[in-house]
């Protein structure tokens, strides 16, 4: 459980970004009406067009008025919705910002963790990324069943966490529970889901064929540029995270087809209506507690 805190934050300490989430938190319950809500969906590049079919809104904000900065990427819009679906309010963010827009981690990881403090125990990261995996194939969506995290960055370092929180140093084991991932493909058996490693990378260049050879090595099946700092922090503050890839593009060196991020955005947006039937199947299918 999360607990509030009142502390000073030392004047040569940086924005303190426990206090910061929990000031969007705040003004999310008071820009929604809704006290908390109860899932969080981060909607990946090209995925925003499935937030359609999760159902109308009861609510719009901006993300910058809880606190994140805006999306400079295309595909990614800067805005919330709160939409009740299968007896839960659901949090859903159109877009997400990435490190290499020039954010620190704790930039990366603020709607997030504004999400989870604000009520969310489970977290729902999408995100568009290149196969690696011999089988995987652009438009196929892919669970994601654990990571590697190759952007030299952490959203748990920095000023310590507050008291009440939990300590820095926090267990990855199981990032990705099986538990929710058999419930996804149960939710969805038409579906026919794959399961991956994700590698993220700090971008925004795509990868060499050579650095795609080193991932296939370590034993990645998906890389893309996001997702990572989210899944930790989230877990670092108590919530289960169900991670989903698009497959958008095979990765270098394994396809003769050049790598553009248009056509990333183009395939987003061909499997958008495929990919919100299946996020609003698992948000309905007993995936949530």
């Amino acid at each position: 459980m999360i607990h509030r805190y009142d502390r000073r934050v030392p004047d040569n300490y940086p924005q303190e970004p426990y206090a910061a989430a929990e000031a969007g938190a705040r003004r999310l319950a008071e820009l929604t009406g809704k006290p908390r809500h109860d899932v969080a969906v981060v909607l990946g590049s090209g995925w925003a067009a499935a937030a359609d079919a999760l159902g109308p809104a009861d609510s719009t904000v901006a993300l910058t008025d809880l606190g994140a900065p805006a999306p400079t990427v295309g595909g990614h819009q800067p805005i919330a919705r709160s939409v009740r679906l299968g007896g839960r309010d659901v949090l859903v963010l159109l877009g997400r910002v990435h490190l290499y827009e020039g954010h620190s981690p704790a930039a990366v990881v603020h709607a997030v963790r504004t999400a989870v403090i604000g009520g969310c125990t489970q977290v729902i990261l999408t995100n568009a990324a290149g196969g690696i995996a011999a089988t995987l194939r652009p438009g196929q969506p892919v669970l994601i069943s654990d990571q590697l995290n190759l952007t030299a960055a952490s959203p748990l370092t920095g000023p310590l966490p507050p008291a009440g929180y939990p300590s820095r140093f926090t267990d990855l084991t199981g990032l990705y529970p099986a538990d929710l991932r058999a419930a996804a493909r149960a939710a969805a058996p038409g579906a026919d889901l794959a399961e991956a490693v994700y590698a993220g990378l700090a971008g925004p260049q795509f990868e060499t064929p050579a650095e795609v050879a080193m991932l296939r090595s370590l034993g990645a099946g998906l890389v893309g540029m996001s997702t990572v700092l989210e899944a930790i922090a989230a877990r670092h503050l108590g919530a289960a995270v169900l991670g989903m890839s698009l497959v958008t593009n095979i990765a270098a060196g394994l396809s003769d087809e050049p790598i553009d991020h248009a056509d990333v955005l183009a395939t987003g947006a061909r499997a958008a209506a495929g990919l919100g039937g299946l996020l609003r199947a698992i948000l309905t299918g007993g995936t949530v507690p």
